[in-house]
């Protein structure tokens, strides 16, 4: 039997070939680290009852997910087998078995073999040779072990072993699809602000991610963007009700396929998703978009403040046509740059976007305001009667930039399912987008202060 070599250091120099490689692979990606591969081969069926070998499936396989297609056969059994060929394993399942070891004399180059028993593993790998029990240790000198063969139960690369039972001989077109874990796809966008001309250039990348033992080479490879239930069991209450960045729903239909309520990006050509690796592909490239950097303060129930509280700064646009992007923009990460004196491009900030209907309008947070401060003071409350209650409010907003500023303040917390309020005295008028808030537009004046004073009255149903 041709036996296989390796060096004390457990570095394999010889393997067999495998059979039934992949002729056209195609990879779509879910944002839920899932994927579904469909793997086009050409296969050698024997007439009768025979064992296909499909090597090179996705380590993280989800075996129940699997179907195997091909004219004039049917399934009888199919086994996935992820143990696969390394030095190390080699040595596990040679435990209890006989091995020949080389050494070689650094000073003279003479070999020596000898016979040894493999009696453990377990940090360290201890054998016997003659009746001495030796450590094979693992320390480069020029040492190598033989092994009598690979165990049948080890495999080169992942791979999948079909029982089927064919009604005639001769090669025909299969095809096996399957969904696997570790391979997933995130979006990724650069923004680049200009705060003088209120416009922005925005670049989007697909960032893909492969943490599988396997290759895929030359795929055909589409991404989806939406929310694909894949029973992961977890409660979305948080993500629903927090606040985010989109502050109003878009109604526009992109131009990028759909697939169910979902969008499906391809990508050019064809690609190759290596074992641990990232790579990226551009999918949105906007120039000239319109955009303007806020000022927000967001505040819930009253409150006294000792001390003076940075405003938000938040760069807000919307993803329309008419404002220059037109695309529904899926989940990410929005990284913010804004150009020096130098003209150089300064990271300033980074907000997350849920998946983005076209023509929403967004304002991202990327910061805290170094001159835009805010301090609260509950200058009175009363209580009118078991049912009603009074309380007054000021706010002092200070501006110590060089030109004036406008700070859009939003009150909420104040209302409830049995509680009715309304605002009886103001110093500036306000706005209620929604049952739970009150807005004001507070503007300041370069190097100044302005002071927003309200009561608000709440009756207890």
């Amino acid at each position: 039997m041709k036996k296989l070599l390796a060096s004390s250091s457990l570095l394999i120099l010889g393997l067999a070939a495998a059979p039934a490689l992949a002729d056209d692979l195609a990879i779509t990606i879910y944002n839920n680290g899932l994927a579904l591969v469909e793997d086009e081969r050409s296969v050698t069926f024997p007439n009768g009852r025979t064992t296909i070998e499909l090597p090179g499936v996705s380590s993280q396989i989800n075996a129940p997910t699997v179907t195997f297609q091909a004219d004039g056969m049917s399934i009888v059994e199919q086994n996935f087998d992820f143990d696969l060929l390394t030095p190390a394993k080699l040595m596990e399942k040679a435990v209890g078995q006989e091995i020949e070891i080389v050494r070689i004399n650094p000073g003279t180059g003479n070999e020596t073999r000898e016979t040894a028993k493999v009696l453990s593993v377990n940090n360290g790998v201890v054998v016997e040779i003659d009746g001495r029990i030796e450590i094979l240790r693992d320390d480069n000198l020029p040492t190598r072990v033989i092994f009598d063969g690979v165990p049948e139960n080890l495999r080169a690369r992942p791979t999948l072993s079909v029982m089927v039972d064919s009604t005639s001989a001769g090669d025909r077109d299969a095809t096996l699809t399957y969904l696997t874990g570790g391979l997933s796809w995130r979006a990724d966008y650069v923004l680049l602000f200009s705060e003088e001309a209120e416009k922005m250039d925005l670049q989007g990348w697909a960032t893909l991610g492969n943490t599988t033992d396997t290759t895929f080479e030359n795929v055909r490879t589409q991404l989806v963007a939406g929310g694909v239930d894949a029973n992961q069991g977890y409660n979305d209450y948080d993500r629903r009700y927090q606040e985010g960045p989109v502050r109003g729903g878009g109604m526009e239909a992109g131009n990028v396929e759909r697939i169910g309520d979902n969008y499906l990006y391809t990508l050019p050509g064809r690609t190759t998703i290596a074992s641990k690796q990232t790579k990226q592909v551009g999918f949105v490239d906007a120039s000239d978009v319109d955009a303007a950097k806020k000022y927000e303060y967001l505040t819930s129930g009253f409150q006294t403040m000792a001390n003076p509280v940075n405003a938000d700064v938040r760069i807000a646009f919307s993803n329309s046509r008419d404002a220059g992007l037109g695309a529904p923009l899926p989940q990410g990460i929005i990284r913010v740059y804004a150009k020096d004196a130098q003209d150089r491009a300064q990271f300033i900030g980074e907000d997350n976007i849920s998946h983005v209907a076209g023509g929403s309008d967004i304002s991202l947070k990327i910061g805290s305001a170094f001159d835009v401060t805010v301090q609260s003071t509950q200058v009175n409350r009363r209580v009118l009667s078991r049912k009603v209650v009074e309380t007054s409010m000021k706010y002092v907003v200070r501006n110590a930039r060089p030109e004036p500023v406008t700070l859009t303040l939003r009150q909420s917390g104040v209302t409830g399912w049995r509680m009715e309020t309304e605002v009886t005295e103001e110093s500036l008028p306000h706005r209620k987008p929604d049952a739970n808030s009150f807005v004001w537009d507070v503007d300041v004046p370069a190097e100044g202060e302005t002071e927003l004073t309200f009561t608000m009255r709440q009756v207890t149903r």
